[in-house]
């Protein structure tokens, strides 16, 4: 073998053992993660199955979240009310009371008091 094919080898051995251990997921896309352009495949693959994950489980608590807005018209409260209630519970005092003073401004402004 030649010096280059030796130095070449060592890498290519590294290679088949970093895509050997991560595999594939059999997720779309599959296919072994490499090293590719100076892009970093296996800690990309990393970062784009958590994000994976997490749309998952934002999905499930959205479905949560709309399920206690069900129980809640079941009993009687205004789901609309209650979102723009939370809304407002977000913004900080002096946002919440800036808000509230614009909106009585143009209620005035167009006669709804």
């Amino acid at each position: 073998m030649s010096d280059a094919a030796t130095a070449i080898s060592p890498a290519n051995d590294e290679i088949e053992e970093q895509t050997e251990t991560s595999g594939s997921t059999g997720e779309s896309g599959g296919g072994d993660a490499q090293d590719v352009g100076g892009v970093a495949g296996q800690r990309l693959r990393s970062f784009i199955e958590r994000i994976e994950r997490l749309e998952e489980e934002k999905t499930a608590f959205a479905e949560d979240i709309k399920e206690v807005y069900a129980e809640a018209k079941g009993v009687g409260f205004d789901a609309k009310t209650m979102r723009k209630i939370i809304g407002l519970r977000k913004l900080d005092t002096e946002k919440r009371r800036e808000a509230d003073e614009l909106l009585t401004l143009y209620k005035s402004a167009i006669g709804m008091f």
